[in-house]
Order: C-alpha cells, then sequence, then structure tokens
C-alpha cells in the first residue's frame, strides 16, 4: 500500500519515513504553544510528549524560549527516562537550530522534521 506524501516525516540524513511509535522513549513529540496572559503579554510553552503512551513529559513556560532552553528541557528527560530513537518536531527554528541538531545527535538520538503542511504528525 502506497502511503501519501503528507504521512511521512522528513529525517536529518535526508530520507523520508513515516515513524509509528512502537514502544515508550521509541519518538517523542515537542513543540511550542503560544498564548497571552490577561494583560496581554504573550508566553511560550513548550510540550514534550512521548508519542507511544501520548504522556505528557515535560512542559516549560517562560516569556522567552530558545534553543538553549529546548536542550534544557530536553537533557533534564534524558537523564531521568533515558534517550529516545527519535525526536519529532516542525521546523520551528529552535529546533532545527545547529545546535539543537548537534546535541541530539551527540547525545544518540535521530532527529524527524513532520513536513510542512501536515500539523497532524506532531504529538
Amino acid at each position: 500500500m502506497k502511503q501519501s506524501k503528507k504521512a511521512r516525516l522528513w529525517l536529518n540524513d535526508g530520507s523520508c519515513v513515516r515513524l509509528r511509535p512502537e514502544y515508550r522513549n521509541h519518538v517523542w513529540s515537542y513543540d511550542f504553544v503560544h498564548h497571552r496572559t490577561d494583560d496581554g503579554k504573550a508566553f511560550r510553552a513548550l510540550n514534550i510528549l512521548d508519542d507511544h503512551s501520548r504522556e505528557c513529559l515535560a512542559i516549560r513556560v517562560k516569556r522567552k524560549l530558545n534553543s538553549t532552553e529546548v536542550i534544557d528541557a530536553l537533557t533534564d528527560l534524558f537523564i531521568l527516562r533515558g534517550v529516545p530513537a527519535y525526536i519529532r518536531s516542525d521546523n520551528g527554528p529552535e529546533f532545527i537550530a545547529e545546535a539543537v541538531r548537534n546535541w541530539i545527535k551527540a547525545v544518540g538520538a535521530k532527529t524527524a522534521f513532520i513536513e510542512p503542511g501536515s500539523p497532524w504528525e506532531n504529538g
């Protein structure tokens, strides 16, 4: 059966695959949620999920979150839970930053990016 183009993920090595989580810590997803407080000030929440169990592993909330804070949040989780096989995200600047990609590779995980226009692929 042929998979639709939108059901695939682009891996950092240029290949394309549909990642279906098979066990805990196999595939994690992370993304930002943007919102405003009652006084109109913006804030961001970094959400990290285990795609297999659908467990929320972490939520980091700050007015500004950048690639360094992404690495800090993942470091804490890797210490507590181990390193997942894959980490999936959209192509946001905090996730495709060279520092984040190099760090994830150095700890032994693989990055997978959601194809633009396929937000339902995100955990």
